[in-house]
């Protein structure tokens, strides 16, 4: 049976990339990618001659229902982003959603993403965590950040460069400098870099190092509040 396969791909070293996801690109009848110039780049270095189709966020609503009758008569589609996994801030889900509804078969690899490798080395509890990608540019920003200022668990946010120190002032001025951060950038490169601290601190470095590259900014959750210690009620009262 024909299926969509949604692929990882690299989040900037290419040597990421898996050999299951190697042999799926390579059996593939033809690819989704988000930008083909960026697609045609990796399947060069891994060696793959394959027809590609441009996917992104404006042209995945016309296009889905087109992929899915493709894979029904038969395609195998493999849909890729620019980097990690499609569907994570990056187009597919839409597709995704297409092709359930109508009983099309969707595997999806294990691969490269940006959020684990970000929240891991960020010190803070992995064990849960709230992943929030990009947050509103303009409308709703701040409303989004004061419903999230008593979350308790890790808070993993995805930020450009251009916005960096600006939203490291909206979380100083909405959960407070003293709250721990980790800002992570181009992970998996040359010039990987985690800077940990308060929020305070790690907002100084940033105004004084130019932001350059893909950031992951993860906040440390709310502290819960201490409990009351129980009222035992075979103490005597102090005299």
């Amino acid at each position: 049976m024909s299926k969509l396969y949604i692929v990882p791909t690299p989040i900037g070293n290419l040597d990421d990339i898996t050999l299951r996801a190697i042999k799926t690109l390579e059996a593939a009848d033809y690819i989704l990618a988000e930008d083909t110039r960026t697609t045609a780049f990796l399947l060069k270095h891994l060696g793959i001659e394959k027809k590609l189709y441009s996917h992104h966020k404006y042209n995945e609503h016309a296009t889905a229902a087109t992929v899915a009758a493709a894979i029904e008569q038969g395609r195998n589609v493999a849909l890729v982003s620019d980097a990690g996994t499609p569907g994570i801030s990056d187009p597919g889900f839409l597709l995704v959603r297409t092709c359930v509804e109508a009983g099309i078969e969707v595997e999806t690899l294990p691969g490269a993403t940006a959020l684990i490798p970000a929240l891991v080395q960020s010190g803070f509890p992995c064990d849960r965590f709230c992943f929030e990608g990009f947050l509103p540019q303009k409308k709703g920003r701040t409303k989004r950040l004061q419903e999230l200022s008593n979350e308790s668990r890790s808070i993993i946010f995805y930020e450009s460069p251009f916005r960096v120190v600006k939203c490291l002032e909206q979380l100083a001025e909405t959960f407070g400098e003293e709250r721990a951060v980790s800002v992570s950038r181009e992970l998996t490169k040359k010039f990987e870099q985690t800077v940990r601290g308060t929020i305070a601190e790690v907002l100084n470095y940033f105004r004084e190092h130019e932001p350059k590259g893909e950031f992951v900014i993860v906040v440390a959750g709310a502290p819960k509040p201490e409990k009351e210690p129980k009222h035992n009620r075979y103490a005597k009262d102090d005299e």
